[in-house]
């Protein structure tokens, strides 16, 4: 069983009737999938979609008690003789020149007031409205009230205007009667224009062949034979084929019980709408393929996007910029104290960037990007938009690009702003600076006192030999032993703070690399994503829409 029976079968009561709730249901559905789908997807794609839910909205608030039936066929077929035979009145012209009806007629069996809004709808003038009520044989009548049967022009007529509006109603009538006659019931034009996209209405469709009156009954049965092969091949296998003449009123017995059965019914409506549905919802299915999660884009994937834009922001300057600020500072703190001082005076790396190394958002002095690193974002995002287009449908893969691009613009002064908002870890001073900041002072202030010592000793002002070290005065040790710890002490921490400097500049690089990281996902992955969820309700409310 296809999945057009299941739907159909799913939509059909134990009495073969269609619900009109469950239908309903599917429509709503629709209707969430174009509501879903219209930022992104071509609107050619969905005119049809958007049209049929029009209609149907319309078409479901307007009479149900009333049943459109159409009388469509070919220059010659005799559609308008058939029509005023159904009705039993002269209603639509017929004459010698043709085409005839160049608009469409009606006649409505029961009041014409309650039909008159669905015929405004349907378009057909007032004028050329007719009310089949009469006291002589409203009783014989009485079996098709309810029924509204339209001539339409021929669907082949040399007027564009003719043909257009053929097609037009068409598409509103709940049921179409496809009046053939011997000579043309093979028509190219009829079978490629018009019956085979009828396929999906099968249900509401009906041919007759019409003049049968002109073919012996052997002959009738050869031509409905071949005709019955031609629907089929047009995927028509469910519309009945009956014989009909205008001009002998026995053989429209047939079609008036059709069209009797369906006025009864009520339910030709309900079955047009439903077919046309399962067409559309048919189309549709090319838009919508395997399940994609939110999260499509894998992590390699926003990695490369997010090491592009880190290039681009300038994120190695300025973890370099840290390490480099970490040496110069720790060397201002814990250098030599005769020679730190020439390392206040160096401009700060971070300062020179106009980075505080703080939370505090900063305007930054970076380097330009150049055209390599723009390539690279370039690719890269486009890279993410590829990533989450591979398992879908290709006609996505233009909103996915769009998406991951839409947020372009902003990029550069997010960029700024997450680097300089960045804490790099250089607004505390550690604590073992301060002690062996205080120890070089300790061993300073030793050696100007031996120093002072022994100035005051050699004018005989102070005691040289008051105490000894090791064979040595005591000034003279403070002298020699605070410069010597002093400047050994700086020579071996610079190991030290050199590999200090070194985690201090990737532990700034992750964290630059992890605020770049939140703005590719803000400006790049989230838009794409929003078209991944746009995609998954689209799928959820079309799968809905074809098995509800």
């Amino acid at each position: 069983m296809s999945l057009v029976e299941k739907v159909r079968e799913s939509l059909t009561r134990d009495d073969g009737r269609i619900d009109a709730d469950k239908l309903v249901g599917r429509f709503e559905s629709l209707s969430r999938f174009l509501r879903v789908t219209d930022p992104y997807l071509p609107d050619g794609d969905l005119v049809a979609a958007h049209t049929l839910v029009e209609r149907a909205g319309t078409r479901l608030k307007l009479s149900q008690d009333h049943t459109v039936v159409a009388l469509a066929g070919s220059t010659g077929s005799g559609k308008s003789s058939l029509f005023n035979a159904l009705a039993r009145l002269k209603l639509s012209p017929v004459g010698v020149r043709r085409p005839t009806t160049g608009v469409a007629h009606a006649c409505v069996w029961g009041p014409l007031e309650p039909a008159n809004r669905l015929l405004d709808w349907v378009g057909v003038l007032p004028r050329h409205r007719y009310v089949r009520e009469s006291a002589l044989d409203g009783d014989d009548e009485a079996a098709l009230r309810g029924l509204v049967l339209l001539d339409l022009p021929d669907f082949d007529s040399v007027e564009r205007g003719h043909r257009l509006e053929v097609d037009r109603l068409l598409g509103l009538v709940d049921q179409v009667i496809w009046v053939v006659d011997p000579q043309k019931y093979g028509d190219r034009i009829l079978h490629n224009a018009y019956l085979r996209q009828f396929r999906a209405i099968g249900d509401v469709t009906m041919v007759v062949l019409n003049q049968a009156d002109r073919l012996s009954s052997g002959d009738t049965e050869v031509v409905l034979g071949d005709l019955r092969r031609l629907l089929d091949e047009d995927g028509l296998e469910s519309a009945p084929v009956m014989a009909t003449s205008a001009k002998q009123p026995g053989m429209l017995t047939e079609l008036r019980e059709a069209l009797e059965k369906t006025v009864a019914e009520r339910q030709a409506s309900l079955r047009r709408l439903a077919g046309d549905l399962d067409a559309v919802s048919e189309q549709l299915t090319t838009m919508i393929g395997p399940p994609a999660a939110e999260d499509e884009v894998d992590r390699a994937t926003v990695r490369q996007l997010s090491e592009a834009l880190a290039a681009s922001a300038g994120v190695p300057a300025v973890a370099a910029a840290t390490g480099n600020a970490y040496r110069q500072r720790a060397a201002a703190a814990t250098g030599w104290p005769l020679v730190r001082g020439w390392n206040r005076f160096r401009p700060d790396p971070l300062k020179r960037l106009h980075i505080s190394g703080d939370s505090s958002p900063a305007r930054l002095s970076l380097p330009e990007t150049t055209a390599a690193q723009k390539s690279a974002v370039g690719l890269s995002v486009r890279a993410v938009a590829a990533r989450a287009a591979a398992p879908i449908p290709a006609v996505w893969s233009g909103a996915l690009t769009t998406a991951s691009r839409s947020r372009s613009d902003d990029l550069p002064d997010a960029l700024d702003r997450a680097v300089g908002s960045t804490d790099l870890g250089m607004s505390r001073t550690p604590i073992w600076w301060r002690l062996v900041g205080a120890l070089q002072w300790l061993l300073l202030v030793a050696a100007v006192a031996g120093l002072g010592w022994l100035v005051a000793g050699a004018f005989d002002l102070a005691p040289l030999d008051l105490v000894e070290v090791a064979g040595f005065a005591l000034p003279l040790v403070l002298l020699v032993g605070g410069l010597v710890l002093g400047i050994l002490l700086w020579l071996l921490l610079k190991p030290l703070i050199n590999w200090a400097a070194r985690r201090a500049q990737r532990r700034a690089e992750q964290r630059l690399q992890s605020a770049v990281t939140g703005v590719a996902r803000e400006h790049v992955v989230a838009p794409v994503r929003e078209v991944l969820n746009a995609y998954a309700q689209a799928r959820e409310a079309l799968t809905a829409v074809r098995s509800e």
